[in-house]
C-alpha cells in the first residue's frame, strides 16, 4: 500500500531527528496555565500515523489536525465477523439473563449495539477505559463502572461479587487476563468471541514524507507496524496508547519513545505534542 511518492532517505540518528521534531514545533510566547497542552503551530505541520481508518480514524485525525499535526490515516487494522457466529447470537438472545456485560473496546460495544435493540432492565454494564465508556453511553447504555485505571486488570479487581453470569463480548486475540481473573474469584463467565482483528494486507507501507510519529493503539497494531513499516525512520516516535500496549510494540520489535498517560487516543495526541516540543517552557507551578 502506497500514500503517495517514495520515502524520503532515513539518513540521520535520533538525536538529529530530535532537533528535527524540535524545529517544527514552537510554542507561542508566554508559561502554559497548568494541565494546558499547546499545539504544534509551526510550519511545516509533524507528520503523525493514525493506525485506522473509519469513524476511529476520522476522529482521531481532527483531534491531531486540532492539535497543529499533520495526521496520515493508515489503515493497518479492521475488524471482521467471528468464524462462527453461533455463540454470539445466542449470547445476544439471552443477554437478559446476564448480571453483567463487560466491554473493554469500543469495538464490543459496536458489535453487541448492532444486534440488539438495547440492553435489558437490570443488566449492569462495566467498561474498561472512558473511550469505552464513552461508546457504550453513546450506544444508549447506563454504566455502572469504569475502574481508575484502563486495564482489564482493574476491572478484575473492580468488579463487585455476583452470583450471576457476566458476558465479556471480545476480540477474538484478546488477552485472558479478564477472564480468568474473575473466574479465580469464583465469578462465572460467558467467553464470547464477538468480532476478529485482522490486518488490511501484506504489502509494505510507505508514505510521502517521514512520519513523525506514530500511533500505537493495540498490541494487532503494533504488530502491523512491525511487519509492514519497518524498519522505521530513526526520526519518527513510537507512541504507544498505554503500558500494556507498549510491552506489545517492544515485544513487537519496536521502539517505544512516547507513552500515554490515559487509554485515550487524545490523550496520547497530547503526549506527542509534548514530546516533539521538549525544551518548551516548564508549566506554571512546576520546578
Amino acid at each position: 500500500m502506497r500514500a503517495g511518492p517514495s520515502r524520503r532517505s532515513t539518513r540521520g540518528r535520533w538525536p538529529r531527528g530530535r532537533r528535527a521534531a524540535r524545529e517544527r514545533c514552537r510554542r507561542p510566547g508566554g508559561p502554559r496555565r497548568l494541565g494546558e497542552v499547546e499545539p504544534v503551530t509551526d510550519t511545516p505541520a509533524p507528520v503523525v500515523v493514525i493506525p485506522r481508518g473509519g469513524a476511529w480514524g476520522e476522529r482521531v485525525a481532527t483531534a491531531a489536525r486540532q492539535r497543529g499535526l499533520d495526521p496520515r490515516v493508515v489503515s493497518l487494522i479492521t475488524t471482521e465477523p467471528p468464524l462462527d457466529g453461533g455463540p454470539l447470537d445466542r449470547a445476544v438472545a439471552r443477554v437478559a439473563g446476564y448480571a453483567w456485560v463487560v466491554v473493554t473496546s469500543a469495538t464490543a460495544v459496536t458489535v453487541l449495539a448492532e444486534r440488539m435493540a438495547g440492553l435489558p432492565y437490570g443488566v449492569r454494564v462495566a467498561a474498561v477505559g472512558e473511550p469505552t465508556a464513552r461508546a457504550a453511553r453513546a450506544a444508549g447504555w447506563v454504566v455502572d463502572l469504569v475502574p481508575e485505571q484502563a486495564s482489564a486488570a482493574a476491572l478484575v479487581e473492580a468488579l463487585p461479587d455476583t452470583d450471576g453470569t457476566v458476558l465479556f463480548p471480545r476480540s477474538e486475540i484478546a488477552a485472558p487476563t479478564l477472564v480468568d481473573g474473575l473466574r479465580a474469584r469464583g465469578i462465572d463467565v460467558d467467553d464470547v468471541v464477538a468480532y476478529r482483528t485482522v490486518g488490511t494486507g501484506d504489502e509494505p507501507i510507505t508514505l510521502d514524507a517521514v512520519p513523525d510519529a506514530v500511533l500505537v493503539t493495540s498490541g494487532s497494531v503494533a504488530r502491523e507496524i512491525a511487519r509492514r513499516m519497518t524498519p522505521l525512520d530513526p526520526r519518527t516516535l513510537v507512541a504507544c496508547i498505554g503500558p500494556g500496549t507498549a510491552a506489545d510494540a517492544r515485544a513487537a520489535g519496536l521502539p517505544v519513545h512516547v507513552v500515554g498517560p490515559t487509554r485515550s487516543a487524545e490523550a496520547l495526541l497530547d503526549a506527542v505534542v509534548e514530546a516533539l516540543n521538549p525544551t518548551a517552557p516548564e508549566q506554571e507551578g512546576h520546578p
